[in-house]
């Protein structure tokens, strides 16, 4: 009996391995012998290192993709947009950026390898957390870093990149509220640029300040001059905040800026150029807007025009008309003088003729009134006046006595103040006196250039200190004795001799 069982044990061993050969056939429909495949055996799952992931691993966080800069789509500027446009500015679709898929068949891969002709192309402009690409015209926005929520709007921010590669030249306007202006200069400007045509890029900020610009005034809310404050500190006072935020958002980006102002408190200015013109770079912008009177001056501490060329970007100042009005001839003066320079700098092709160069003045003063009253001018803007010549009146409306203001020097008139009740000592009549033409160095080229290294605040200017007083004379000289024409420029710089 145990035998029998013993046998019946060895009987099952032997048919278990037997079973898979006699289960590897089976007939098929013919009855004959199909053979079967045994699967395959599971491959645990590999990483790109070639080890085994574990279950619940993770790629760690430096070998996810950085996630791409949103393209800014290219709009018409000059199309009407609603404010949620202006506070989100359009992006392209994820389908416009994506990366394009490989030619399908070999002619098309030996088609895309054809040397094509060189020529110079765009590059992509990358600004406000948003990329331009070349052949782009379009509307990003910028904001202060610091602002009280809902109060400070985001600020319009024009931007054409053109097709070919060039300089990036800034148009800024209406640092002080309520010089409109440039306003109008710059929208001209930028809304009639191709950027399919344009070499370089453009950048225009229509309104800098727009807390003054919606109250009708030139400073912002806490009466602080914002063309005072530049570069700015990012722990100064509110001024020296926004100033901050722009500079390094903004201005950075550029290549050669043209700030544009007008007269201040009532006065008016003959269309002029402010720069240094020890700077070669800053007098190769001044030779580019064709027939328009300029004057020297390094500019005042805290000005963008000063921290701006301190930062290594040549600027100048385009001062035309007064505040708080639109002068159409200023405005024309100011756009066709930009135009020009564009072709100048050979961002455009489309040359302008312009009358005889404008005189240079390196040395400039002011006439006051000696009296209180109300001022009638007898001289216009641009008018060449001898010593001796009569400049206007001051009459005293109460006990009608009328002083008279006569010119102490040989010159031009820049600036005048306009009609109006001027108080004793006020700045009335801006006399430009012409320099040699050999102070004047020679002008350097302007290019595209690697953006300045950051520039570093000035916490002696810009940090938190009491309000400033708000000078009713700012952008006036108190040296009343001039240079004579054959002196070198002054190296002294008072700071309230100019405007902007």
């Amino acid at each position: 009996m145990r035998h029998r069982s013993l046998s019946i044990s060895l009987l099952f061993t032997l048919s278990c391995f037997a079973s898979p050969a006699l289960l590897a056939e089976e007939s098929d429909e013919n009855g004959e012998p199909v053979e079967i495949q045994e699967p395959a055996e599971t491959v645990p799952e590999q990483s790109q290192e070639g080890e085994p992931l574990q279950e619940g691993a993770q790629l760690e966080s430096s070998d996810q993709p950085e996630k791409p800069m949103p393209k800014a789509k290219s709009i018409e500027l000059d199309k009407p947009v609603s404010e949620q446009e202006l506070v989100a500015p359009p992006q392209t679709d994820d389908t416009e950026t994506g990366t394009e898929a490989a030619p399908e068949t070999a002619a098309e891969q030996a088609a895309t390898e054809v040397p094509k002709p060189e020529k110079p192309v765009g590059h992509p402009l990358q600004l406000l957390g948003s990329e331009v690409p070349s052949a782009t015209s379009t509307r990003l926005a910028w904001s202060p870093s610091q602002h009280f929520e809902g109060v400070y709007s985001a600020t319009p921010v024009l931007v054409v990149n053109g097709a070919e590669a060039g300089p990036t030249l800034c148009l800024f306007a209406a640092i002080h509220g309520d010089e409109l202006n440039g306003i109008e200069t710059v929208r001209r400007v930028m809304y009639n640029l191709n950027p399919k045509t344009l070499k370089g890029a453009v950048i225009g900020v229509p309104i800098v300040n727009l807390q003054g610009f919606h109250r009708g005034s030139r400073y912002l809310t806490d009466r602080r001059d914002l063309n005072r404050h530049f570069p700015g500190h990012n722990q100064g006072s509110s001024a020296s905040r926004i100033a901050r935020s722009f500079f390094d958002e903004v201005v950075t980006h550029c290549n050669a800026i043209v700030d544009l102002h007008t007269g201040s408190f009532y006065r008016t200015n003959l269309p002029q150029l402010r720069g240094d013109l020890k700077n070669p770079k800053v007098v190769k912008l001044t030779k580019g807007f064709g027939s328009t009177v300029v004057l020297h001056s390094d500019g005042a501490k805290g000005t963008l025009r000063r921290a701006a060329v301190e930062a290594g970007i040549p600027t100048v100042t385009l001062e035309a008309g007064a505040p708080m009005v639109l002068d159409e001839p200023s405005v024309s003066h100011s756009v066709k003088g930009i135009r020009t320079l564009l072709n100048q700098l050979g961002m455009v092709s489309k040359f302008r003729l312009w009358g005889d160069p404008e005189p240079v003045y390196y040395n400039s003063t002011w006439q006051r009134a000696t009296t209180g009253g109300i001022i009638f001018s007898k001289v216009q803007l641009g008018e060449s006046v001898s010593k001796g010549d009569l400049l206007g009146t001051v009459t005293n409306p109460i006990t009608n006595v009328r002083t008279e203001i006569r010119s102490q020097y040989n010159g031009r008139i820049l600036g005048m103040a306009m009609n109006q009740v001027v108080q004793p000592g006020f700045a009335a009549y801006h006399i430009g006196i012409q320099a040699p033409e050999e102070q004047i160095p020679a002008p350097e080229e302007v290019t595209a250039e690697a953006e300045p290294a950051p520039v570093e605040a000035d916490n002696t200017t810009t940090g938190e200190s009491p309000m400033e007083e708000v000078n009713e004379n700012a952008g006036e000289s108190h040296d009343e004795t001039p240079l004579n024409s054959g002196d070198e420029p002054s190296t002294d710089y008072d700071e309230d001799r100019e405007e902007d």
